[in-house]
């Protein structure tokens, strides 16, 4: 009986391999193995949700969590050769800020609603179309059923959707809400590096996964973003020797 069991269970195990298809998902490393190989996709999946907050409500923290996503899509765009889509309810993108992140004003297209209801529509059609190589949109509410359908139009198309989660009042933390999303981040300053002389080095952010699907939550130092949106590692933190992030490999896994 049990010699049955086991034959017929091999069975069913062999034809739910031949039923279901094999999907190919493309990846987007950072390209610094410090930060790749603690994600579970080994950075990040291109056809997904993925959600940035910044630490606390301060200008500094804001900042930094809005270059770390010019850099994604910076670096997406290179590699895609569209444009990127940027929806907001708000008009404050600084674009000589977002030029420094390598997201240049020539490859980005400024969409701005008149609400959240009518941005997450936005977001949806444009990755339904699939003109954009990537779309980064600034929320303060976004339903649990909304981040699902996000979750499932960029798996469809294969295009990233990057959500800048925005407070809705000082206290509250943008990540608390329930997602479906595939990475959860929260971004803050940290000191820069000193220099021999006066001046400020480049920035360094604290660079938090909240929550990422198949791996565990951990938090490193880089340094922001270059003028090609590349991160890097400090040398003197020493997760590695220290790695600039050049253009990345981008891998299917």
């Amino acid at each position: 009986m049990i010699t049955a069991l086991e034959s017929l269970s091999t069975t069913i195990a062999h034809l739910r391999t031949i039923a279901t298809p094999v999907v190919d998902h493309r990846i987007m490393p950072f390209g610094i193995p410090a930060l790749d190989d603690r994600l579970a996709s080994r950075g990040l999946r291109a056809g997904a949700l993925h959600e940035v907050a910044a630490q606390s409500c301060s200008m500094v923290d804001d900042a930094a969590a809005t270059l770390f996503l010019a850099g994604i899509a910076a670096r997406e765009a290179a590699h895609a050769g569209g444009p990127v889509l940027w929806v907001s309810c708000r008009n404050d993108l600084y674009a000589p800020g977002l030029e420094q992140a390598g997201l240049s004003s020539a490859d980005l297209i400024h969409a701005q609603p008149r609400d959240d209801a009518a941005l997450l529509a936005v977001v949806e059609d444009a990755v339904r179309d699939g003109t954009p190589s990537a779309v980064i949109a600034e929320v303060s509410r976004m339903p649990m059923v909304a981040t699902r359908r996000l979750q499932l139009v960029a798996a469809d198309a294969d295009i990233p959707v990057l959500i800048l989660r925005r407070r809705r009042n000082r206290d509250q933390d943008p990540l608390a809400e329930p997602s479906a999303a595939w990475t959860r981040w929260r971004i803050a300053s940290a000191s820069s590096e000193r220099l021999g002389v006066a001046g400020v080095g480049r920035s360094r952010w604290q660079v938090e996964v909240a929550r990422q699907r198949g791996g565990e939550a951990f938090s490193m130092i880089l340094e922001g973003c270059d003028e090609t949106g590349c991160l890097a590692v400090p040398a003197a933190l020493g997760y590695r020797a220290a790695e600039t992030a050049g253009p990345a490999r981008y891998a299917v896994a």
